[in-house]
C-alpha cells in the first residue's frame, strides 16, 4: 500500500490546482487517484491512457521522493564547450552591432573569446541557438541593384546575421 506522505488530500489538491506543468498535474492526479481516492494503479493507468509501467514508475518516485519526486528533473547532456560567461560575452557583442556579422567574423570572435574552434557549418547553428536569424536580401530588391551588383552578392558566399525578433511575432 502506498502511503500519502503525511500531506493531507486538501493540500494535495491545492497543488494540483497550482501546478503549470501538465506532465506534473497528470502525476500528481494519479497519486491523488491511487493513494487517496484508492483506484486501483492499473484502472488508474487505463483511464489516464497511459501503461501500468508508467503508473508503477511514478508511484514508486513518489513513495521514495515525495512530490517533489513527481516534478521532471533537469536532464543531463554533454555540457558546451563555450563557458556560459563567455558565451554571454559574445552575444553581447553580437548584439551591439546593427549592420549583421558574416559566419567568419562570428567565428573569429569565438576563437578570439574563448579559443574554441568550431566548424564554418556549425557557426550557424550556433547563431540560431542563441536566437539571431540569418539576415538575406528580399526579393523585392532585386530589380534595384544594377547587374555588376547582382553578379558580385552571386560570387558573396558569406551572409550576414541579426537578432530575432521573437517575443514581438
Amino acid at each position: 500500500m502506498i502511503e500519502n506522505n503525511n500531506i493531507s488530500r486538501v493540500r494535495f489538491e491545492q497543488l494540483y490546482r497550482k501546478e503549470s506543468n501538465a506532465d506534473t498535474k497528470e502525476r500528481i492526479l494519479l497519486v491523488l487517484n491511487v493513494v487517496y481516492d484508492k483506484h486501483i494503479p492499473a484502472q488508474t493507468a487505463k483511464e489516464l491512457h497511459r501503461s501500468r509501467t508508467w503508473v508503477s514508475d511514478w508511484l514508486k518516485r513518489y513513495r521514495e521522493e515525495g512530490v517533489e519526486g513527481l516534478k521532471n528533473r533537469s536532464k543531463s547532456g554533454r555540457p558546451p564547450d563555450i563557458p556560459e560567461k563567455t558565451a554571454y560575452k559574445i552575444k553581447n557583442e553580437l548584439l551591439s552591432s546593427k549592420q549583421g556579422w558574416t559566419t567568419k567574423q562570428v567565428y573569429d570572435i569565438i576563437v578570439r573569446e574563448s579559443g574554441i574552434h568550431y566548424h564554418r557549418i556549425y557557426i550557424y547553428t550556433l547563431l540560431r541557438r542563441w536566437g539571431f536569424k540569418q539576415k538575406v536580401p528580399r526579393k523585392v530588391h532585386v530589380n534595384t541593384a544594377s547587374k555588376e551588383e547582382k553578379e558580385r552578392f552571386k560570387k558573396e558566399p558569406e551572409r550576414y546575421w541579426i537578432i530575432s525578433k521573437k517575443d514581438s511575432q
